[in-house]
Parts: C-alpha cells; sequence; structure tokens
C-alpha cells in the first residue's frame, strides 16, 4: 500500500529518496505523517479504493483554508517537474490564507484530494496531478479545486486548470487562475459549474503568451 506524506506548509512540493534529490532546493519538511491509500492495483480492480484513504496521522491544529496535494496521477514526470515552480509563483499570492500541509501522493487520482481535504478539515483543496501524456505534452499538468472536499464529490463540483507548463499554461498565468478560483470559491463558497473563471479578461499578456507557445 503506497503512502502519502505530509511537509510543513508550502515548503517542500515533493520529497524523495532517490539519489540526487536536491533536498536544499525544496526546504527539508519540519513536520511529516503519512496516510495509507490504494495503489494502481486498487484503481484497476476498484477505482474507488484507490481514491480512499485512512486517517492515520491526518489530524492537525486550526483547519485551513487550503490544502495542496501533489500526485503523479498519469505522468510523475509532469508532477515532479511542474508542481514545485506553480506553488512557488501562486503563494505570494495568497498572503493571509490558513495553507496546510503540502501533501504528496503517489499512485493517486483525482477524487483522493477531496477525502485527504476531509481529514484535513480544510476549506478548499487544489490537487496537482500529471495529466496523460500526450505526444506533444508528456509533462502537462492538472489542478483541480474543490470546495467543501469530501469523500464522493463529482467532477461538476470541481474546477480544473490544465496543461500547466512552460510550452502551455506558464506559471505566472496558471498561479493567476487558480489565485481568482480559490479566492472567488471562498467567496462564494462552491466550485464546479456555478464558479466561472474569467481570469482570462484580467491577464490578457499571459494568456496571449500561452496561445501562441501552444500554436508553436
Amino acid at each position: 500500500m503506497p503512502s502519502i506524506s505530509r511537509s510543513t506548509p508550502m515548503r517542500c512540493a515533493a520529497t524523495s529518496k532517490r539519489p540526487g534529490c536536491r533536498r536544499s532546493a525544496c526546504r527539508a519538511p519540519r513536520r511529516t505523517g503519512s496516510i495509507t491509500c490504494g495503489g494502481r492495483t486498487s484503481a484497476a480492480n476498484c477505482p474507488t479504493t484507490a481514491a480512499r484513504c485512512s486517517p492515520g496521522g491526518a489530524a492537525l491544529g486550526e483547519a485551513p483554508d487550503v490544502v495542496f496535494v501533489v500526485a503523479d496521477g498519469l505522468s510523475a514526470f509532469a508532477a515532479a517537474k511542474q508542481a514545485l515552480p506553480l506553488l512557488s509563483a501562486v503563494r505570494p499570492k495568497l498572503e493571509g490564507w490558513r495553507i496546510g500541509p503540502v501533501v504528496v501522493a503517489r499512485q493517486a487520482r483525482v477524487a483522493l484530494g477531496d477525502e485527504i481535504g476531509e481529514l484535513l478539515g480544510a476549506r478548499l483543496v487544489a490537487m496537482l496531478i500529471g495529466e496523460r501524456p500526450g505526444l506533444s505534452s508528456p509533462d502537462s499538468l492538472g489542478v483541480y479545486l474543490t470546495y467543501a472536499p469530501k469523500v464522493g464529490c463529482h467532477d461538476a463540483q470541481r474546477n480544473c486548470v490544465s496543461n500547466v507548463r512552460p510550452e502551455g499554461l506558464p506559471y505566472d498565468a496558471a498561479a493567476h487562475k487558480l489565485h481568482y478560483l480559490l479566492t472567488h470559491a471562498r467567496r462564494l463558497g462552491l466550485t464546479g459549474v456555478g464558479l466561472k473563471d474569467d481570469s482570462d479578461a484580467l491577464l490578457p499578456a499571459a494568456r496571449t503568451e500561452a496561445e501562441r507557445l501552444a500554436a508553436e
């Protein structure tokens, strides 16, 4: 059974015991814990099992406004490459927010973020997960937002920011979208079909650059 590791808020988007891991680059976490969940075998046999985890080690103090989960999904390469730059870009925009520990999940699905958010008592969860690799985009990251996350949330209750990578949606533009959606989700008390993403109109330069890169 794979485990999910937690680190001090926004200090590390990923941890690894592999040779060559640059711990100094992401700052070693001061506090860790684990949550056990189903893996890829579970996902193949019973998808709902792979999206569940046990509550061991999940207790925190004050409930956070948002918890960020970094997951391999369908592309561990994308999560390893894009998650930390995106978190670094969005963090300065969230002054005044109570940010929970960054959770690193292996062999995870999007729905796992909802249960992690519920276990940690978060108002919002942002699931940063590797998207299905394509011929021209093997390193694309998706971000799924859920307000009041809990087991059983469905796709219509989430917002998605997709194709996060320098050659797709650049980090600054993705951070702008993410901040916009988080802010309005907290204000309105919802995510999903009821939350319209009008962030592009507020950042035309970033949108134009993203479109130019996508067309090349």
